[in-house]
């Protein structure tokens, strides 16, 4: 039989249970601290009737708030809290009444101790496998001194540990002085985060800045407070998600685009088209996620810039039948705001498309809303690429849309985000007779060989369409080309043949 340590308790948050590894050690004392509004009292809910729906007897002791205060708290989430005993401790009118009635003691002397010798009682009768303790604060106010706040902790450790209770202990970090005191005392430290932006919606972020004997994953993981609790984002790890799989190609149903891919797309790999607004990225992958749709294997599409409506009605225009897909559930669709959702939490919806609804091919339009959705460049950098490494290890075929600046000549990225990608298609306007034209050419592609022509691109009805090697032009990618041949482009042959 393992030992009570070794056994674990459910956090009532099952993302948090992976984070930390199945759970929380029973029998250790726990500190769970952030500001107020970070979630504390949401998350020690959540533990306690985990505890109940098990059949523990579980225990909330508040120092702070009523138990009617609580009760509205759960009554937001939908919870019942009969299940369990809540242990009310204000202090409030009782230091009132002490500072009457003794004069020879500190009233905060015999308020600390009645307020531990009611809570030994109650955990004597009631032998409560949880208990969370709402708040430190308070048990700071009333020690006074950093010493004994310090020592009564430690006393009440060996207590709960002998009882065989996990305990929570709630922090709100408003007391600086005694900061950090307390956090060498237990056996493990949960921090939760209010993150506040110039725009848009707050983030909030949670940590693990310390288990004792546990395993656990590090760093920084978003969550959010919903209701029904807490939703929380574990920080993907690509290196422990690969499925197995047998490459496969992915054609775009257009010959001479594939032919200058050299023979299409692979599975497992990532695509990056780039270039000037306008020029068609957007339609390039949605050509893509309707050829997939074809051949059976599912699509998501995630918007950043563009609405579904206005992609809808474009597709309709070229004659292209992303709604039929839509309808049938080939391909889906979502619009992502950036102003409101955190990288974690897209994350976390990506992975769930891919292993919970069997996506084969994600498209990201445009990276330029999922850089604006993260702080800083560097953090993106970091999160493309491990969600670029899960999606490729889990045979899943990424295409992605980058704006460059400008509309001719020298182009600026606001990122340099070719390297993340396998394969790189460029795309660029040129003037040739007083006419705008499109260009497509194809600059990397580490999975095999493709061609290093430039050919000419048109979107019209019934879709993308790629024609011959631009040979008889120079400076096609400067956007002011000199031609050089003899005969007319093209594509403007092809037209008048078609006519």
């Amino acid at each position: 039989m393992p030992g009570l340590g070794e056994q674990k308790a459910a956090t009532g948050v099952p993302a948090l249970d992976d984070i930390l590894g199945s759970g929380l050690n029973r029998g250790h004392m726990y500190l769970l601290e952030g500001e107020p509004g970070a979630g504390k009292t949401t998350l020690a809910l959540q533990f306690l009737l985990d505890g109940v729906k098990a059949g523990e007897p579980t225990l909330y002791v508040t120092l702070s708030e009523s138990a009617d205060e609580l009760r509205y708290v759960a009554a937001s989430h939908g919870w019942d809290l009969t299940g369990f005993e809540i242990m009310e401790l204000s202090t409030l009118e009782e230091r009132h009444l002490l500072e009457k009635q003794y004069t020879v003691f500190d009233p905060a002397d015999v308020e600390l101790s009645d307020v531990i010798s009611r809570l030994r009682e109650h955990v004597e009768r009631l032998k409560p496998k949880r208990i969370a303790l709402d708040s430190l604060s308070e048990v700071k106010l009333l020690a006074r001194d950093s010493l004994r706040f310090r020592r009564e902790i430690l006393v009440l450790k060996q207590y709960f540990i002998s009882q065989g209770s996990t305990v929570l202990l709630l922090d709100d970090r408003v007391v600086g002085a005694n900061e950090g005191e307390i956090q060498s005392l237990v056996h493990g430290v949960i921090r939760l985060e209010r993150l506040s932006n110039e725009f848009g919606a707050e983030r909030r972020r949670l940590s693990i800045t310390k288990m004792r004997g546990s395993r656990y994953r590090g760093g920084f993981h978003d969550y959010r407070i919903e209701t029904g609790g807490l939703a929380i984002f574990p920080r993907l790890v690509a290196s422990e998600h690969r499925r197995p799989f047998v490459p496969m190609g992915l054609l775009s149903a257009i010959p001479n685009l594939d032919a200058l891919l050299g023979g299409g797309l692979e599975q497992g790999t990532s695509t990056l088209v780039i270039g000037p607004a306008g020029t068609g990225k957007s339609t390039i992958v949605t050509t893509y996620a309707l050829a997939a749709a074809a051949r059976g294997t599912k699509a998501a599409l995630y918007l950043f810039d563009e609405n579904i409506g206005t992609l809808i009605a474009r597709c309709n225009g070229l004659e292209l039948p992303l709604q039929e897909c839509l309808d049938s559930g080939a391909i889906t669709a979502q619009q992502i705001d950036p102003a409101e959702m955190g990288p974690g939490e897209f994350i976390a919806l990506v992975r769930g498309a891919v292993e919970n609804e069997g996506v084969g091919v994600v498209v990201l339009d445009s990276l330029i809303g999922l850089l604006n959705a993260m702080p800083e460049e560097k953090m993106l950098m970091t999160q493309l690429h491990e969600l670029l490494s899960y999606l490729n290890q889990m045979g899943v075929t990424t295409l992605m849309t980058l704006v460059q600046h400008g509309l001719v000549g020298p182009m600026k990225s606001p990122s340099d985000l070719s390297y993340l990608a396998d394969t790189l298609l460029l795309l660029r306007y040129f003037e040739f007779q007083g006419e705008v034209r499109q260009a497509l050419s194809v600059l990397k592609k580490r999975t095999g060989a493709h061609e290093r022509t430039i050919r000419e691109m048109t979107i019209a009805k019934g879709g993308l369409q790629v024609g011959a090697a631009l040979h008889d032009f120079e400076g096609v990618l400067t956007g002011l080309p000199r031609y050089v041949g003899l005969n007319a482009p093209l594509m403007q042959q092809q037209e008048a043949s078609n006519a």
